[in-house]
C-alpha cells in the first residue's frame, strides 16, 4: 500500500527509537514497514509522531534529549569496555565519582579530549566521554556527577544514576569430577506426579525427580517455568503466560510439607484431608491435568495452615523474607487479593489502577488476604530451596535449571504493578514464516526499552534474582528477546508488525551479572530466525545457545553432531514437538492432520516424515548405534547416544523419552483445540508413570545408563 509508506522523517523518528522500518522476512523478502505501524509503536512509547508537524518536533526533541541531562538515566559496561558519556554546561567542569556498593567512593579521571559540542534551547553542552576503569569491581553501582563553575563560584548541575559492572564472560558450566561435560534431564513438573501429589507435580515431586535424576549421573534438572499464574480459577495452563516472572506458583506447593501443617488440630487435619482427596484420587488418571480443581483443593488447605501461629523463629524469618523482596511482594499480594476479591464480579476501571484511592483504600482493607499472599510466596520460596538442596545432595554440579518465559499476561500483576514498564496498545509476536503464515501474537506486552533504562534495569534483576536464588541455571525462552522483539500493534494482523531493539549490552550485562553472583549457567534459546551474530555474541559471553537433533541441518542431510556447537544445550527435542516416540510414529503430522493446521496434503506430510525419518536411522546404523531391526526403545536410546558425541557441554535427555510417552504437551497454533500444558506424563502403554516407580522403570534406567555412560 503506497498510500501508508513513511516519510524520511517518520522513518529517521522510528530509527532514532530502537524501531525497524524494514527488515527480511523468512520468505526472503524486504519489507517496508507501513507508516501506520511506524507511528503506533511510536505513540506506546509516548512519542507524539499522529501528524507531520508532530514527527518533526519529535525528531529534534530525539536528537536533544541525550543533550539535555548531565548523565544517561543509567549505565551498563564490562569493565573498561564503555565510556560514560558526560554532558556538560559550557562555562563548567565536572566531577564524576562512582559510588561502590560496598560504601566506598572512587573519582573517575576524564582523560584530555577534544569534545564535541550541541546548543539545545540556548544553551550549549559539551559531551565528554569518562572511561569505565578495567578494575572496577563487578556490582550494582551509582555513578554520580557535579558541575563546577570554572573559575570557582555556585555549582551547577548534579546527578546520580545508577552504575552497572557486568561480567565479560560467563564460566564453563560445572560437571561433575572426572568429566568436561554434562547431561541432565529435562521434564514439565506438573505432569510428574507421586502417589502423595495433589492431582500434578508439585515442589516436593521436584526435589524427589531430581535426587533420581542425580542418583543416574545427572547434573541438571530442567523444568518449565514456575512463575505465578493466577489466583482465582480458570487457570492459565500454559507455563509460558505467567501472570508475574518475579514471583513463584503457590500451585505447587505441598501443604504437608510446610512445619506449621503438624500443628493442625484435628478438625484441621480433617479439613486438609478432605481437600486433597478427591484430587488425590486423580494422579494415576493419565488422562489430563485439571489445575483448576487442584488450585481449589490446595487453597482451602492453605488457608487452614496459614491460620495456625508461627513460632516466633519462624515469625521472624517470614518477616525477614518479607522485608527482603519489599514493595514489589506486597503489590504482587495485594494483585493477588484483589483478583479474590472482584472474582465473577465486574471490576471498576479504577481498580486496575495501582496508585488509585480505590486500590490503596483496598490494600488496607485486604490487609488479611495480602499477608496470606506474602506467606505463599515465603512457603514456595523454602520448597524450591530444598528441591536445589536435594538436587545437589544427590551429586548434580548444576541442579535446578529454570526457565524464563517471554513475557507476562496482559492482565496479570506484572503489568498491572508495574504498567509503566510496559508498551500499551502493543502485543508481544513473531513474524509469518513457513509454519505460521500470517505470524503469532503471544498476548504478552512488551517492556518499554526506555522505561527500562529509566529504571536501572531493576525489574529485570529482581527477576532473575528470584529464579536463580535456589538454582544453578536458567534458561532463556526466546533469548532473542533480549535483544529485539516483534511489536504488534492492538488490531492490527501479526504481519503488520515489526522489530523493535532493546540495548541488550545492557539486559545481557544484567543477566550475567546475576547469574555470576548466584554461580549459575545462562542458556539462552536460540532457536529458529535468530542473526547469526547475536549467536556468536552469546558464545562470546559464555553463554550457551541450544538445539534439537531434529534441527540440525547441513547441506540436504542432518548435521553431524561433532560440527555441533561447544557452547550448547544440545537435545533429542523440544517440549513443542512430540516425544520422540510419537515423532517416530509420525504424531506431529496426525495431530495437526486432526486439529486442521496443516497447509499441505496429509499424503506429502507423511512422505516428508518418512523420507526424514528414513535418513535419520539411516545415519544411526552408519554409526553402529542401531541394529537392522531395532524397535522403537532401542531407537530412542541410539538418538540421544548420537548428540554425545557432540562437543556440546551440557546434553538434555527428555523425561517423556525416557519412559516412551507419545503425547504431545503442546501444540503450537491451538488454545482450547488441544489440551495444551495438561498431559501427565505416561508410558507406552498409555498408563501414568509415578515417581515413585520412575527409579526402577527399566526404560528410564537403560537411556539415563546409556547417556551416561557415553560422556
Amino acid at each position: 500500500m503506497t498510500d501508508d509508506l513513511p516519510t524520511m522523517d517518520l522513518t529517521r523518528l522510528a530509527e532514532a527509537h530502537g524501531i525497524a522500518t524494514e527488515y527480511w522476512s523468512f520468505f526472503g523478502d524486504r519489507v517496508t514497514v507501513p507508516a501506520s505501524t511506524l507511528r503506533a509503536i511510536l505513540h506506546a512509547m509516548g512519542v507524539d509522531a499522529a501528524t507531520d508537524a508532530g514527527v518533526t518536533a519529535a525528531l529534534l526533541d530525539a536528537d536533544d534529549r541525550p543533550w539535555r541531562d548531565l548523565l544517561p538515566a543509567s549505565f551498563v559496561s564490562r569493565p573498561g569496555a564503555r565510556a560514560l558519556p558526560v554532558h556538560v554546561t559550557d562555562g563548567y567542569d565536572v566531577v564524576v565519582t562512582a559510588l561502590l556498593e560496598d560504601g566506598t567512593a572512587r573519582d573517575l579521571e576524564i582523560p584530555d579530549q577534544q569534545p564535541v559540542s550541541r546548543e539545545v534551547e540556548g544553551v550549549r553542552r559539551w559531551r565528554v566521554e569518562v572511561p569505565i576503569p578495567h578494575d572496577l569491581p563487578l556490582g550494582w553501582h551509582t555513578v554520580h556527577a557535579v558541575e563546577r563553575r570554572i573559575g570557582g563560584g555556585a555549582s551547577g548541575r548534579t546527578a546520580s544514576v545508577p552504575l552497572v559492572i557486568t561480567p565479560e564472560r560467563m564460566p564453563d558450566p560445572r560437571v561433575r569430577a572426572g568429566r568436561s561435560r554434562g547431561w541432565g534431564l529435562m521434564a514439565q513438573l506438573y505432569s510428574v506426579r507421586s502417589r502423595a501429589s495433589w492431582g500434578m507435580g508439585d515442589f516436593a515431586d521436584l526435589a524427589d525427580l531430581a535426587a533420581i535424576a542425580g542418583a543416574r549421573g545427572a547434573d541438571f534438572l530442567l523444568i518449565n517455568p514456575i512463575h505465578a499464574a493466577e489466583v482465582t480459577i480458570p487457570i492459565e495452563p500454559s507455563p509460558y503466560l505467567p501472570a508475574t516472572r518475579r514471583f513463584l506458583a503457590p500451585l505447587y506447593v505441598r501443604p504437608e510439607d510446610i512445619r506449621e501443617a503438624s500443628y493442625l488440630d484435628a478438625a484441621g487435619r480433617a479439613a486438609v484431608d478432605a481437600a486433597r482427596g478427591p484430587v488425590a484420587a486423580t494422579d494415576d488418571d493419565p488422562s489430563r491435568i485439571d489445575r483448576d480443581a487442584v488450585w481449589t483443593a490446595k487453597l482451602a488447605a492453605l488457608d487452614a495452615i496459614f491460620a495456625v501461629p508461627r513460632s516466633p523463629g519462624r515469625a521472624a524469618e517470614l518477616a525477614a523474607f518479607a522485608e527482603r523482596e519489599g514493595q514489589p511482594l506486597q503489590d504482587f499480594a495485594l494483585w493477588c487479593a484483589l483478583e479474590e476479591h472482584y472474582a465473577g464480579t465486574e471490576r471498576p476501571d479504577a481498580a486496575r489502577d495501582i496508585a488509585s484511592p480505590l486500590v490503596e483504600g483496598l490494600r488496607e482493607q485486604l490487609a488479611g488476604r495480602v499477608a496470606f499472599h506474602v506467606w505463599l510466596q515465603w512457603i514456595a520460596d523454602q520448597q524450591v530451596a530444598s528441591a536445589q538442596a536435594a538436587a545437589r545432595a544427590a551429586g548434580m554440579a548444576i541442579g535446578i535449571m529454570h526457565d524464563l518465559a517471554v513475557g507476562v499476561h496482559q492482565l496479570g500483576s506484572d503489568a498491572w504493578s508495574l504498567r509503566d514498564m510496559y508498551a500499551p496498545g502493543m502485543a508481544v509476536g513473531a513474524p509469518p514464516d513457513m509454519y505460521n503464515q500470517q505470524g503469532q501474537t503471544w498476548n504478552q506486552p512488551p517492556w518499554l526499552p526506555g522505561a527500562l533504562a529509566e529504571s536501572g534495569y531493576a525489574p529485570l534483576r529482581d527477576m532473575i534474582r528470584t529464579l536463580l536464588r535456589h538454582a544453578g541455571a536458567l534458561r532463556i525462552d526466546h533469548v532473542i528477546g533480549l535483544f529485539r522483539l516483534w511489536w504488534i500493534p492492538a488490531g492490527l494482523s501479526p504481519a503488520a508488525g515489526t522489530y523493535v531493539r532493546y540495548d541488550h549490552e545492557a539486559m545481557i550485562g544484567v543477566l550475567m551479572l546475576e547469574a555470576h553472583r548466584a554461580g549459575a549457567v545462562l542458556i539462552g534459546e536460540d532457536l529458529g530466525n535468530v542473526e547469526p551474530w547475536v549467536r556468536d555474541y552469546l558464545a562470546a559471553r559464555g553463554i550457551l545457545g541450544t538445539s534439537v537433533l531434529w534441527f540440525e541441518r547441513e547441506g540436504d542431510g542432518f548435521r553431524p553432531p561433532e560440527h555441533y556447537r561447544a557452547s550448547l544445550l544440545a537435545t533429542v527435542n523440544t517440549h513443542d514437538l512430540p516425544p520422540t516416540a510419537g515423532y517416530l510414529a509420525d504424531e506431529h503430522v496426525a495431530l495437526r492432520a486432526r486439529l486442521g493446521l496443516l497447509t499441505r496434503p496429509v499424503e506429502q506430510e507423511l512422505a516428508e516424515a518418512d523420507a526424514e525419518r528414513a535418513a535419520m536411522l539411516a545415519l544411526l546404523r552408519e554409526r553402529g548405534l542401531l541394529s537392522e531391526n531395532a524397535g522403537e526403545q532401542e531407537v530412542i536410546e541410539a538418538l540421544n547416544v548420537l548428540i554425545t558425541a557432540s562437543p556440546s557441554q551440557l546434553l538434555g535427555v527428555a523425561l517423556v523419552d525416557a519412559v516412551g510417552e507419545r503425547r504431545t504437551q503442546n501444540q503450537p497454533g491451538t488454545d482450547t483445540e488441544y489440551p495444551n500444558w495438561q498431559i501427565p506424563l505416561a508410558g507406552p502403554d498409555g498408563r501414568a508413570v509415578l515417581l515413585d516407580d520412575l527409579a526402577a522403570n527399566p526404560r528410564f534406567t537403560a537411556l539415563t545408563a546409556a547417556v551416561d555412560s557415553h560422556l
